[in-house]
């Protein structure tokens, strides 16, 4: 896997996490899953990061994003 890959996938794996957390707060449960999805997320932007030669910046995300996206499709 490649770190732009992780670093997509970690992302959007905690974004979805996001909901899960308030509905799980909102519903008086607890929230495992979302926490588990959290920490997952986490960990695929840690490796994605700290593996890059240089790591990201906030201006390459967006290009990252289209990159993965375009390599997923095509």
């Amino acid at each position: 896997m490649s770190y732009d890959l992780g670093l997509v996938l970690g992302m959007v794996i905690a974004g979805f996490a996001i909901p899960a957390i308030v509905s799980a707060f909102s519903d008086s449960r607890t929230p495992r899953a979302a926490s588990l999805m959290v920490m997952i997320g986490g960990g695929l932007i840690a490796w994605a990061v700290m593996g890059k030669p240089g790591g990201y910046t906030l201006d390459q995300i967006p290009e990252v994003f289209v990159k993965v996206t375009r390599d997923l499709i095509g």
